[in-house]
């Protein structure tokens, strides 16, 4: 390279105009994905405190807000359950006529263009909040992965476009993809949760779902934070069992992570910029400490530069707006 005084780098950054010009990284509508905590009854929005700008809503205020995401140019929404019923073995998450599925089909008959998106997992519909059966105090993976074929199969007849497994047990993808592919869905693709971390940044979103576990904690079966080649050991397994897309979540604490996938695999890389991550920033710029838009925006664009071809963020209609 050139040296000083030939080089002037900021030759570059002088103006607005300029500093567009040579932007390495772009961050669009199009690369976010808006999720959503649907719940039962009409007219209800029900803020969840910890998240501000984010509720639990009824199926007929969620189409509205779906409406608006898609007018906005964001592609897909994400959708969690909130159900009235929950038991041991979360059996209202794999009914055909539970709150997601219902949700499902209301949004590919108003909006069918809006891709949908279904979380597969089992702790927003156990009693105990686990992601799975419980024995003996801990997860039973084999009879999880089970019910969670089921969940999928559910999602998929309601008419999902792609079905997330969240619940980080082993072999669940390789069962859902054979569940699909047995009842016809060959088409539907498989967005894996592959490296999901046990982080302290789920809290929010643990009140946001009424998922919090009612004893121990998720670290027999989510990932140690200190360990990326197990990261990259989870990615891998899951798509040699047929995931079509996988995720590291959370997002801004493992960005490392998302570089790598993306390096060792080629593959779709989806990170979730999670619920902790943004209620830091929202209660840091209500306080006057941060610049909620630039702040939200950097952190967004960093995952982006990490490797992350689509963000899943509660800021996506935000964001997006900052581009009309």
């Amino acid at each position: 390279m050139p040296a000083f005084p030939e080089y002037r780098p900021r030759r570059l950054r002088r103006t607005a105009a300029l500093r567009s010009l040579v932007r390495e990284t772009r961050l669009t509508p199009a690369d976010l994905i808006l999720p959503l905590f649907v719940t039962t009854g009409e007219r209800v929005r029900k803020p969840v405190g910890s998240m501000p700008g984010v509720e639990q809503t009824s199926i007929d205020e969620m189409l509205r807000d779906c409406q608006d995401a898609y007018s906005l140019g964001i592609p897909a929404v994400l959708l969690f359950g909130v159900p009235d019923f929950k038991d041991s073995v979360g059996s209202s998450g794999y009914d055909d006529n539970g709150i997601v599925q219902a949700a499902v089909r209301a949004i590919k008959r108003e909006i069918p263009e809006l891709l949908v998106i279904t979380d597969v997992c089992l702790c927003e519909y156990t009693s105990h909040g686990h992601c799975g059966v419980i024995h003996n105090n801990n997860v039973d993976n084999d009879e999880t992965v089970e019910l969670l074929a089921r969940q999928a199969l559910s999602h998929a007849r309601a008419g999902a476009d792609i079905v997330a497994p969240s619940d980080m047990m082993d072999g669940r993808i390789g069962l859902i993809r054979a569940a699909l592919d047995h009842e016809g869905f060959t088409d539907t693709p498989i967005l894996a949760y592959s490296a999901k971390f046990a982080s302290a940044f789920y809290g929010p979103f643990r009140e946001a779902a009424g998922s919090t576990p009612q004893f121990g904690d998720r670290r027999g079966y989510q990932m140690d934070p200190a360990n990326g080649d197990e990261a990259l050991r989870e990615v891998f397994l899951d798509i040699e069992e047929g995931a079509d897309m996988v995720m590291v979540k959370p997002a801004l604490a493992y960005l490392d992570v998302i570089w790598r996938v993306k390096e060792a695999t080629g593959y779709p890389v989806v990170a979730y910029h999670v619920s902790g991550e943004y209620a830091a920033i929202m209660a840091a710029a209500a306080n006057g400490w941060l610049d909620e838009e630039r702040a939200m925006h950097e952190a967004l664009l960093s995952i982006k530069r990490a490797g992350a071809d689509r963000i899943i963020s509660y800021w996506a209609r935000q964001l997006a707006r900052t581009f009309d």
